[in-house]
């Protein structure tokens, strides 16, 4: 049976994945931060899903799941390790904090770091395993290639993890392990059922103020009518077995914006935004 690692597997992307690699005969060793997660989705999924408990910040943890992966293959090599457990910080970047910004690098760049580090020789580069090399699957985002006011956190983790994976797909070619990005636009999460409890109080007297909220209003909207998740688990699945796969993939539910991000000029692109939020000079 091939095995898959899935970081942040109790909702949204990550959870579908699970579900539909599961679905197709794969063991889903699966990262989730509380016990009573890991309970729900062994219950939900059954034998073939194995939950790993650890928070991607916590380097000892994630180490010490990579320890109990290894265990469980038995010699065999992993199929593939999906870096997907990820955050999204908002806000101004005059007037954030230094270690909101962190936070989301911590979680969004070092967090796949580390989880490479640990699980990268089960793919493969540990060459005293069985079987054929695995796939890193780096999920990124639209934001990968394309900056969002206030959210400059966010985006510029995704634009690390574009250079990461670049980096390493070439470096991890020495051991025939491939390294693919997909870059998904809204999903169907329940990441944007929670975006009216984002607290802007801190930013109550900002000038930013109004463009915050109309991007909370934005991102909710988007919420709705985003992709559903198990598109991007079948993605997943196709990914890890196709004899040639992409780079990279985009997927959203907004392929005009997308066009529009690609082939406008910068400045106008600015402008349209900017006038969206708000953001235009005044005078």
């Amino acid at each position: 049976m091939q095995s898959v690692v899935i970081t942040g597997t109790s909702t949204g992307i990550g959870h579908a994945c699970a579900k539909v690699l599961i679905a197709r005969g794969f063991r889903v060793f699966g990262s989730v931060r509380k016990q009573a997660d890991a309970d729900r989705l062994k219950a939900e999924f059954g034998a073939n899903f194995v939950p790993l408990i650890f928070d991607v910040t916590d380097e000892a943890a994630v180490h010490a799941a990579a320890r109990e992966v290894r265990a469980a293959l038995g010699g065999e090599t992993l199929k593939g390790l999906v870096n997907n457990a990820g955050v999204a910080v908002s806000g101004p970047a005059l007037e954030m904090s230094s270690d909101d910004f962190r936070k989301q690098i911590d979680i969004n760049v070092i967090g796949p770091f580390v989880a490479t580090q640990a699980f990268g020789p089960l793919l493969g580069a540990d060459r005293s395993l069985k079987g054929k090399p695995g796939r890193v699957v780096m999920i990124s985002s639209v934001a990968g290639k394309h900056g969002n006011p206030l959210l400059s956190p966010y985006s510029t983790s995704k634009h690390a993890i574009e250079g990461f994976s670049e980096s390493l797909r070439r470096e991890l070619m020495l051991y025939g392990i491939d390294v693919i990005i997909i870059g998904p636009g809204a999903v169907k999460t329940p990441i944007w059922d929670k975006t009216d409890e984002i607290d802007f109080s801190r930013y109550s007297n900002s000038e930013y103020r109004p463009a915050l909220e109309k991007l909370q209003a934005y991102a909710k909207q988007l919420g709705e009518k985003g992709l559903p998740p198990e598109q991007l688990g079948e993605l997943v699945h196709h990914v890890l077995t196709d004899p040639k796969p992409k780079v990279r993939y985009q997927v959203t539910p907004e392929p005009g914006r997308m066009f529009m991000m690609h082939f406008l000029p910068s400045r106008l692109i600015d402008r349209v935004i900017g006038k969206q939020l708000g953001l235009l000079p005044k005078g």
